[in-house]
């Protein structure tokens, strides 16, 4: 069983969805890929896990760093899990290129891994903020895609005290 609930953020309205125990998504209201692995008809409840969500993006909003993650289950295949979890690994007020996180998944994998499927998994990113798909730029620093938008992008980056090349 699949359940959501809504929260208002200070950048727009988000979906969180649960499987009663972990966090299976997080959405900004209409962004790209909305709700992707939802069922038709999730139900809508209070859960202890909704609350904890609420907890870290109060904490996030606020300007500070969370000192928790949710608890997390995301669906995938084993490569974009491999990239979410690459994701995790960077640090509140920095960035990463796509070109990085390829790098550390070929030394994984063993095998070269392109930008270009990382962006793919990246933009595919169930769990948006927690998640912090936001802090992957382009090669040069540029604000490449977000499937929540790229000005919603740039005002997380400024929320996180991160300078990304000239534009912000």
């Amino acid at each position: 069983m699949q359940f959501t609930a809504h929260c208002e953020t200070p950048l727009g309205g988000v979906t969180l969805a649960s499987d009663g125990e972990s966090l299976t998504g997080l959405w900004f209201d209409g962004q790209k890929y909305f709700g992707a692995g939802l069922c038709s008809a999730p139900t809508e409840r209070k859960l202890p896990v909704f609350e904890k969500v609420r907890e870290w993006l109060q904490v996030y909003f606020r300007g500070e760093s969370p000192d928790f993650t949710p608890p997390l289950s995301l669906q995938g295949t084993p490569f974009r899990c491999a990239v979410w979890e690459k994701l995790l690994l960077i640090p509140y007020g920095n960035t990463a290129t796509y070109g990085e996180i390829a790098r550390m998944l070929s030394e994984v994998f063993g095998c070269q891994v392109s930008a270009r499927a990382v962006g793919n998994a990246v933009g595919h990113n169930p769990a948006s903020l927690i998640v912090p798909c936001h802090r992957v730029l382009g090669a040069d620093g540029s604000l490449t895609g977000y499937a929540g938008g790229v000005e919603r992008k740039r005002r997380l980056l400024e929320l996180e005290g991160c300078c990304v090349g000239k534009s912000l």
